[in-house]
């Protein structure tokens, strides 16, 4: 691209032409149809506030869709979708690709962020609480108006557009060796997570920042693990599918009952919508996975069984289990949401879990359930016991857990596949009384 008629030429012929500003979503189609190689800090474009070439060194943003150089779309008000809360400006954030602590849950060892904040704005979500959004206060009120960022998650979105062109050039000096070499634990296995602190398919500009990225660790030959709650998904199905065993697909889907979820996960896509878009997926030949978490106090082992039953029909290579931690800042406004979209039993067993030992109990008799039935429908269970569950009573379930291989064939790992083997005697049963473990 180049000159004042703005053509994409491929194999020296002119596959389409732009107006002289060109929009960046059609920039982001032209390189899924026709150039995945099209590198926009390279194509000669001109920013229509100032003039300047877009470059590396003038980086760019999207504004209402129309392309800048980042000096301009920072001077620009943040923008709200019609008929939506939502406010949507542009991250300035360099590094797209960053280490991740995530390995203990055996998922990732790095992880790359389309976004700060997201859309769905799950009551539960722990990302609110988390360094990446606690130290940037003063840029999230500068750049969304945002006063309280824990209080105010799924109203704000600060998209990294040029995620992909700065993420192509760490992934570049990687390759040469000039770059922090890649950390690899026995645990995450040095798999690059997206969706791990903001959903990478929540909207039609993530999901084209998305796209490239994930091209781009699959040329450098990274395995890379998506997880999301939105059928948008489906629109890279071929991407999937071309990259074979370096991806995989997962969703949360922790019930199958729409709307006590949505009562909490107020702005995501329904469970339902989530497990057919998986089952696509799964039909189309990707490589698929499942976050069951956090399941609801709420739920009975039938619940748990009937789950469990349709998440079976998708052949997950895991199915990972965590249930519900209001151990966090997202606790009370978990049961406030609950109770506000009118699931006041689920708003008022929840809030019982604010007392520790019902907390714990209620913990480990789901976790005890999840894995009797993985053994009982034959399932790749792994579960997650949090951290708090590793002293006291229970510290020996939750540890014999944590030291436990997932079942998972993903990123070189080929275990030989076996029903989850029986509870250690060691392991408390459902609603044990702490009494008898000697705890008053």
């Amino acid at each position: 691209m180049g000159g004042s008629q703005l053509n994409l030429v491929v194999d020296g012929a002119i596959v389409e032409s732009f107006d002289v500003h060109p929009k960046l979503s059609e920039l982001r189609r032209a390189q899924r149809e026709y150039a995945p190689d099209l590198d926009l800090y390279e194509a000669e474009l001109q920013c229509p506030g100032c003039g300047a070439v877009i470059s590396e060194e003038t980086r760019f943003a999207a504004y209402k869709d129309q392309l800048l150089c980042k000096s301009c779309a920072d001077m620009q008000v943040a923008e709200s979708p019609a008929g939506s809360d939502l406010t949507v400006t542009n991250d300035p954030t360099k590094s797209p690709l960053g280490m991740s602590d995530l390995y203990h849950k055996r998922l990732v060892d790095w992880n790359v962020n389309i976004a700060t904040g997201c859309s769905h704005g799950c009551s539960f979500c722990y990302v609110p609480g988390t360094p990446q959004i606690r130290t940037q206060k003063r840029r999230l009120k500068d750049a969304a108006d945002v006063d309280d960022s824990a209080a105010e998650w799924g109203d704000y979105v600060l998209y990294r557009d040029d995620a992909p062109e700065r993420l192509r050039r760490q992934l570049q000096k990687k390759a040469s060796g000039g770059f922090q070499g890649w950390n690899r634990t026995d645990e995450g296995r040095g798999i690059v997570g997206l969706s791990f602190h903001t959903d990478c398919y929540q909207s039609p500009r993530g999901a084209d920042i998305t796209r490239a990225c994930v091209r781009d660790l699959v040329e450098h030959d990274r395995h890379v693990r998506i997880l999301t709650r939105s059928p948008n998904v489906l629109r890279d199905t071929d991407l999937f599918v071309d990259a074979g065993d370096h991806v995989t697909v997962g969703m949360s889907i922790p019930s199958l009952d729409d709307a006590a979820l949505r009562s909490i996960e107020t702005k995501a896509p329904p469970p339902s919508a989530r497990l057919n878009a998986l089952r696509e997926l799964s039909d189309a030949g990707v490589q698929v996975y499942v976050s069951m978490g956090p399941t609801l106090p709420t739920q009975d082992k039938d619940d748990l069984r009937e789950l469990l039953e349709e998440l079976a029909t998708l052949d997950p290579g895991v199915i990972f289990h965590e249930p519900l931690n209001p151990r966090g800042p997202n606790f009370e406004r978990t049961v406030q949401s609950a109770r506000e979209h009118g699931q006041d039993t689920l708003a008022n067993t929840i809030a019982d879990l604010e007392d520790v030992r019902t907390w714990r109990e209620y913990a480990v008799e789901q976790l005890r359930w999840v894995h009797e039935l993985g053994r009982e429908l034959e399932l790749p269970i792994y579960c997650w016991p949090t951290g708090e569950l590793t002293s006291g009573a229970y510290a020996s379930y939750a540890g014999w857990w944590r030291e436990q291989e997932s079942p998972e064939q993903f990123a070189g790992r080929e275990p030989e596949w076996e029903i989850p083997p029986p509870l250690p005697s060691s392991a408390p049963k459902p609603r044990t009384s702490l009494a008898d473990f000697g705890i008053e």
